[in-house]
């Protein structure tokens, strides 16, 4: 029976910066798993270590390069224990980019959708104008169309001031 990998930070659409906390656990050869992250035109990798002595957690931190060229932004985040065996267990979730999705990203704030929202009048009321694109990137697990809007529904909201 192959060792697995459990991902417990960041969970899937969870919105990173260019700082990506890791967290989870895992059987790892030499307690060393290999992160990959890409968005399928570019991609870095790096690695994180796992606690020895029969400790299986893992943390640690992964900081997207500058260079790195992503153009879309959602990512793809895997973490494999590859190190002794090119064929060993992995797992992939996708990620959103903050700093694609609006520049000078620095976290998100919830907003519950009110009687009479538009994703035109929330960007209004949050950043002054009516460009509601960070806000659907943001949510585009939970929204199929920025006219599908549902009272009650939390949003999450990108800022650059936080």
């Amino acid at each position: 029976m192959h060792p697995t990998i459990d991902i417990q930070q960041p969970q899937p659409y969870d919105i990173v910066g260019q700082t990506i906390l890791v967290a989870g656990s895992a059987g790892a050869f030499e307690g060393t798993l290999s992160v990959y992250v890409t968005e399928g035109h570019d991609e870095f990798r790096t690695h994180v270590q796992v606690g020895s002595m029969g400790i299986r957690q893992f943390q640690g931190q992964v900081t997207v390069p500058d260079e790195t060229a992503f153009t879309l932004p959602r990512l793809y985040l895997t973490l494999a224990d590859d190190t002794g065996n090119e064929d060993g267990p992995s797992v992939t979730i996708p990620v959103l980019y903050g700093p694609l999705i609006l520049p000078g990203y620095r976290g998100w704030q919830p907003y519950t959708v009110q009687s009479g929202d538009t994703l035109t009048r929330i960007a209004r009321m949050m950043y002054g104008h009516e460009d509601y694109g960070p806000i659907f990137a943001a949510n585009q697990d939970i929204l199929a169309s920025p006219d599908l809007i549902k009272v009650g529904q939390v949003l999450r909201i990108p800022r650059d001031d936080i």
